[in-house]
């Protein structure tokens, strides 16, 4: 079962501040690759495996396989390219982002240990080539995968979080609300009791 707030950051230094907030599963992403990338990713996974939380690496999953990561995140476009067998024979457990019905129906063909879908809102992380999905959509993505974890995505704010895990959500993704806010920790804290509750 999915931790049910999911926050996810940029580097190493994130991990570490929002570990100590009670955090229970987080993703790395990194976009661009960058010759910090391997230590950034062997420092979060350090982090987590002396917190008992779980390190999701978005996009490279060759580092997180070569690093013993628990858990990979793949966009569409990475699906290309990935060597999916190989993440599984390693034991690695794997996210996949969907955007609309076609890339649902692909991504079950690769047995996901969860679905992303997004943006549920407008997000201002970045430009979007899909219009926002809204809360309707998130139950009809779950009636879709059944028992397998769905994770809400985009735009998501503390004050949205009942409304997308009442919908089905199993768990909610939050960028922006944490890392902009005044008080991260303080933010962060107050994300995982409310996840708590619902």
């Amino acid at each position: 079962m999915l931790a049910r707030v999911y926050p996810i950051v940029d580097s190493a230094e994130w991990v570490g501040r929002l570990l100590p907030c009670g955090v229970r599963l987080i993703q790395l992403r990194i976009k661009e690759p960058c010759a910090t990338l391997r230590a950034e990713i062997r420092a979060a996974r350090a982090l987590c495996a002396r917190s008992g939380a779980q390190l999701v690496v978005n996009d490279h999953w060759r580092l997180a396989l070569e690093e013993q990561c628990g858990w990979v995140h793949l966009g569409q476009g990475d699906l290309d390219t990935a060597d999916v067998p190989a993440l599984r024979r390693a034991g690695l457990r794997l996210g996949i982002s969907t955007h609309d019905e076609r890339e649902l129906e692909r991504a079950l063909e690769f047995a996901p240990d969860y679905i992303a879908l997004g943006p549920i809102f407008p997000t201002v992380l970045k430009v979007m080539a899909v219009p926002p999905q809204g809360v309707a959509r998130i139950g009809e993505w779950k009636r879709r995968i059944g028992s397998r974890p769905l994770v809400a995505i985009g735009g998501l704010t503390l004050e949205r979080l009942h409304d997308v895990l009442e919908a089905g959500a199993d768990s909610a993704a939050v960028v922006t609300d944490i890392v902009r806010s005044p008080d991260p920790e303080a933010r962060m804290r107050a994300w995982v009791r409310a996840g708590q509750t619902v």
